[in-house]
């Protein structure tokens, strides 16, 4: 009897991505659509919704008869305002928008505690306090909870990941009572369950839209950063992936939550486990100030990543920095600067792995467990040159990523459900 198959819908800035997972987490099929195919407003939930459907109805429709269960990530802190009738009020407001009232941020400074992922003018909650302000608002949702009550779901679930940056508590498992203080009036915020547990079932209406089976279970999903991470096939605790894209993000696998706000620094609950993580403003940004990316190719033909280049530096696009040291006036540190262009790359290159080793050091120093293994995603991945140079100065085993896409590691947590298994994930 052939085994159900497992669907992840990765709801992104700019598209929608979907992949189905086979019994043996073998990805079997793949497809996309791009946001601006529908509509030109990325606030819009309907655009949302309708590259929802154009990605579905790309997957091959004897696959999608197979499927028994789905989840859902999208982009962390993005929130929409429902009606009673769970009618979206207008736009969402997207992970990157700030509040333009400075009272908000300043309400919820005055009640979360320091270690709050809420903060901010962009944290989630804050937006959730703007759009509560909208006439007729009586739920705030995440993008991710509103695509899966699209599919099904109950409408007002939600995910501990998601949920974090509004303000739930992962470590109590559960919204904070300072929240009931803010100006939220009769406005609810979703009830929240762990990642990975059933929420409902694929609705009569949502089978006939999509295709899909009637009945399916719909699981409770997570951010695109977490499902990212799970796409890897990192599981254990002390094993990272870095992103090596305009900015080198960092997120290490912990047995006990970090909280460092003074680093940026949070942590997502990821069934029994933690997802922390931080960003160095150093990466991709920082070398593009010298070089192009075929300049780059060009010189790194030169560069022999086993030996070390004698230069000291601390590559970064313009003074500041949060992690792993915190100093918003930190200067890039680029002396003495050889005549030699490819022997200046070098020792860039070498800046940045030094700045993601420190990274790893600074987590460890914060209680995680020392990084053990180490995959890395984004286009600095590609540069094998680098990946060597990476390897020699990070004490760790290098790993291949097994996936770089969203929809993969989300698709494990349907694939979990599936198989009668936790997330994945092992302490």
């Amino acid at each position: 009897m052939t085994q159900p198959l497992a669907l992840g819908i990765d709801v992104g800035t700019s598209g929608v991505r979907a992949a189905l997972l086979s019994e043996t987490g073998a990805v079997c099929a793949l497809a996309a659509a791009r946001m601006d195919e529908i509509g030109a407003d990325l606030r819009a939930p309907q655009v949302w919704e309708g590259t929802l459907a154009l990605a579905l109805s790309r997957l091959d429709p004897a696959l999608k008869a197979e499927i028994g269960a789905l989840s859902v990530d999208a982009t962390s802190g993005t929130v929409v305002a429902l009606d009673a009738r769970h009618t979206p009020l207008g736009t969402a407001l997207l992970y990157n928008d700030a509040v333009d009232d400075l009272a908000i941020p300043e309400a919820i400074a005055a009640l979360a505690p320091r270690q709050s992922a809420a903060h901010g003018a962009s944290s989630g909650l804050a937006r959730a306090l703007a759009l509560s302000r909208r006439p007729g608002c009586a739920l705030v949702l995440h993008q991710a909870d509103w695509i899966a009550s699209r599919l099904g779901a109950p409408v007002g679930v939600s995910d501990e990941s998601n949920a974090l940056k509004t303000g739930y508590d992962p470590v109590a498992r559960a919204w904070p009572e300072w929240i009931a203080a803010l100006p939220l009036s009769d406005v609810a915020l979703p009830e929240v369950v762990p990642a990975g547990q059933p929420t409902g079932q694929v609705s009569a209406d949502a089978a006939a839209r999509h295709a899909l089976p009637e009945g399916a279970v719909i699981v409770a999903g997570m951010t695109d950063g977490c499902a990212s991470f799970l796409a890897t096939g990192a599981a254990h605790p002390g094993e990272g992936v870095s992103a090596l894209g305009t900015t080198l993000t960092l997120k290490l696998l912990s047995d006990k939550p970090l909280f460092a706000p003074e680093y940026g620094l949070y942590s997502h609950r990821i069934g029994d486990l933690w997802l922390a993580g931080g960003a160095s403003n150093s990466g991709g940004a920082a070398l593009a100030v010298h070089f192009a990316p075929e300049v780059i190719a060009d010189l790194c033909r030169n560069i022999d990543p086993t030996t070390d280049s004698g230069l000291d530096y601390y590559p970064l696009p313009r003074p500041g920095e949060r992690f792993p040291v915190n100093d918003p006036a930190l200067p890039p540190r680029l002396e003495p600067r050889p005549a030699e262009e490819a022997l200046f790359l070098k020792g860039l290159l070498e800046g940045i792995a030094r700045i993601e080793a420190l990274g790893y050091a600074r987590l460890a120093e914060l209680g995680a467990p020392a990084l053990t293994r180490l995959r890395s995603v984004g286009g600095g991945a590609q540069n094998t040159v680098w990946t060597a140079l990476r390897a020699r100065l990070i004490q760790a085993e290098m790993v291949e990523a097994a996936s770089t896409e969203a929809a993969v590691g989300v698709a494990r947590a349907a694939r979990a459900h599936l198989d009668g298994q936790p997330l994945g994930l092992r302490a």
